[in-house]
């Protein structure tokens, strides 16, 4: 320590020091950490299985949204069939009066 600085300096010092000692070892062992569970992951999940996986599931959920949509379509284009049906017959009333 040295003796010109206040002591509010040294102090100051010391303790940004041990900030960045901690800060350096908390990223280090994120790495570390990170680098295990890449390892881990390789060894768990094969590359190829995973993407043809997810590839039938995206495939099937693009048929069930297809479906879905379809379906709906057909529901509403009903109803609005049914409420031109409707209209025209009030149409046809009103044309006779």
């Amino acid at each position: 320590m040295d003796d010109e600085k206040p002591i509010t300096e040294q102090a100051m010092e010391t303790i940004t020091t041990a900030v960045e000692t901690t800060k350096d070892a908390a990223v280090t062992a994120v790495k570390q950490v990170k680098k295990a569970a890449k390892k881990v992951a390789k060894k768990v999940a094969p590359k190829k299985a995973a993407k043809t996986k997810t590839k039938k599931a995206a495939k099937k959920t693009t048929k069930k949204a297809a479906k879905k949509s379809s379906k709906k379509a057909a529901k509403k284009s009903a109803k609005k069939a049914a409420k031109k049906a409707g209209k025209s017959k009030k149409k046809a009333k009103k044309a006779k009066r």
